[in-house]
């Protein structure tokens, strides 16, 4: 597993439908070493902080492995950081890694959190207003971490797997439950056995099971 680039990026207004939006999806790569505090990585920004950053989200995670896909579907060449993401990681895809987790990178200590969940912004950096529901069909969302450790990390250096979770359930599988067969109760349930999962979407999950919704 491989911490391959590390992005940061500040939020910027850029005119999207002949509005402003003010966004901070423009990430670019960065050189050296980075502090990652527990709420984001130092010199980043986030525009909307309801949605974006925080304990829970401190890092946002892309994987490498879907850029060949979004450039054929985008018919562009993509830079790291092209979908926003704090880390573009190499072996770490949704199926393969799971909500409590827990990596070393640097001196940082990290673990997944939850899934991201796509907003218009991606169609806002890649004018194509249909980008997030891509995203959801096609399970290609990466995911956030929360930091257990704050330390520096850096592009171009290993990620250190130290702990699976033991209920071993993927972001994939939470992805699965949050967008395709949400009335599968019993996974469900499991699902809500994880602590590690990040309220917000725990309290979500919870409203399916006593039938009030989302």
């Amino acid at each position: 597993m491989q911490l391959l680039s590390l992005n940061l990026g500040k939020p910027a207004v850029v005119q999207y439908n002949g509005k402003p939006v003010e966004t901070g999806i423009y990430k670019r790569p960065v050189e050296g070493a980075i502090t990652l505090s527990s709420v984001q990585l130092e010199g980043d920004g986030q525009a909307d902080k309801v949605n974006h950053g925080g304990e829970d989200k401190a890092v946002c995670v892309y994987c490498v492995e879907h850029y060949p896909y979004w450039r054929k579907e985008l018919n562009a060449e993509l830079p790291y950081g092209a979908f926003g993401e704090n880390f573009t990681v190499a072996g770490m895809v949704e199926t393969d890694v799971h909500i409590g987790d827990i990596f070393e990178t640097g001196g940082a200590l990290v673990q997944i959190s939850l899934p991201r969940r796509p907003c218009f912004k991606l169609g806002v950096r890649h004018n194509r207003p249909d980008m997030p529901l891509l995203f959801q069909n096609t399970g290609y969302t990466g995911y956030y971490l929360r930091v257990l450790k704050e330390g520096a990390v850096t592009g171009g250096t290993p990620i250190r797997l130290v702990d699976r979770h033991p209920k071993a359930i993927s972001v994939a599988e939470v992805n699965r439950l949050k967008y395709h067969d949400k009335d599968d109760l019993e996974a469900i349930k499991a699902l809500l056995e994880v602590k590690e999962l990040a309220e917000g979407w725990r309290e979500s999950f919870r409203k399916r099971l006593d039938g009030s919704g989302e």
